[in-house]
Order: structure tokens, then C-alpha cells, then sequence
């Protein structure tokens, strides 16, 4: 179980993300409304301030689905 202080912190930190990258939340809102489920691709990509790219990608499977819906029961 979590400690309320912490959770307490967290909640100010995402506020701060999401004043700081507000096209985030949309985009799990989209996300949230659209679906996302077994055989979809989720592909991260960071781009660091020399140029340099790492990109990955990952196919979502059913056991993946199970973990995504158990946290989500989380919050």
C-alpha cells in the first residue's frame, strides 16, 4: 500500500507535468476513448539534445491487456 504523503507528492508532480505538457493528457484521453488492445504497436522514440534517437517498439499482448486493466482498477 502507498503512503498518502507520497501519493500527496505525486499528485503535485503530475500537475506540474501536465501544466508543462498539456498535449499528454489529451492524448491518454484519446487513447482512454479510442482503445488500445491486443496486437496494437506502441512505439516510443526519445530524441536527446545531440541528435542522437532510441526508438523502440512493442506489440501489446493478452497478458499485457490484464496488467494494463489492473492498474487501471489501481486508480
Amino acid at each position: 500500500m502507498m503512503n498518502p504523503a507520497m501519493l500527496f507528492k505525486i499528485k503535485g508532480m503530475w500537475e506540474q507535468f501536465v501544466q508543462n505538457h498539456p498535449k499528454f493528457p489529451m492524448f491518454l484521453n484519446a487513447l482512454k476513448n479510442s482503445g488500445m488492445g491486443e496486437g496494437s504497436i506502441i512505439e516510443i522514440q526519445i530524441t536527446q539534445p545531440d541528435g542522437q534517437q532510441l526508438k523502440t517498439n512493442i506489440k501489446v499482448t493478452e497478458s499485457d491487456m490484464e496488467l494494463i486493466e489492473q492498474l487501471k482498477g489501481m486508480m
